[in-house]
């Protein structure tokens, strides 16, 4: 599961992705909650666009919108397989920019929040899902899911899945309309190296999701959860 990531260098968001960023108030964010307004890029013309969207995926045939609290995530795995999805991997396909993502360990000290981030890349790209929903009332949600895949030897300590992080030679290809072979997905979607990345214990104020700053991310010393009586 991907439940919190970070998106900053905000500046850089145009140019690493060679896209228009509109003046719609972006601002670094190191906290990211389910439920956020986040920026996605979509594909458009051949190249891809910014577009603002709620992190919970509601898919276009949900009855009710709280679904999307449950579809955070897809898993690479069964992506074909998932009514939830089946259609929006041939489709509806996205980058979801990030800086990092954390991960939760639970050990004989509690439970404690690691971030990762890839070593020589300040923005990379998750891959994602999308798609619109239109309430009775007529109001339009758009939303993305982050897919997850197994781990590698760096997360699997910490956690038993993480984002694929998709290679930049493989950016365009996944925006591009029309499916994907079964060999196209299970190699784009496969775990970064564990070499590319560097993962270390931050501070346990990154549990509340209404915290935010900078120092979210710094490295921390090993930590103890405080366990109440």
């Amino acid at each position: 599961m991907c439940g919190r990531y970070s998106l900053t260098c905000i500046d850089d968001l145009g140019r690493r992705f060679r896209v228009f960023v509109p003046e719609i108030g972006l601002r670094s964010r190191f906290n990211v909650p389910p439920g956020s307004e986040m920026p996605v890029i979509l594909p458009e013309g051949g190249e891809g666009r910014l577009s603002l969207m709620r992190w919970g995926l509601i898919p276009a045939w949900a009855k009710d919108p709280a679904i999307g609290r449950r579809l955070i995530n897809a898993r690479a795995e069964t992506l074909t397989e998932k009514p939830s999805f089946r259609s929006l991997v041939r489709r509806k396909r996205c980058l979801v920019p990030a800086t990092g993502f954390y991960e939760w360990n639970i050990s004989g000290r509690g439970r404690i929040p690691y971030y990762i981030r890839m070593k020589d890349d300040c923005l990379c790209a998750f891959a994602g899902l999308y798609d619109e929903w239109q309430s009775p009332a007529g109001v339009l949600l758009k939303t993305y899911a982050i897919i997850t895949t197994e781990p590698n030897d760096l997360i699997r300590p910490i956690h038993s899945r993480m984002p694929a992080i998709l290679r930049r030679e493989d950016e365009g290809r996944w925006l591009q309309p029309g499916p994907l072979t079964a060999e196209e997905i299970r190699t784009m979607l496969a775990p970064r190296p564990a070499e590319d990345l560097e993962a270390y214990p931050v501070s346990l104020e990154v549990n509340n999701p209404e915290h935010d700053g900078e120092h979210l991310t710094r490295r921390a010393a090993m930590q103890v959860v405080p366990r109440h009586p």
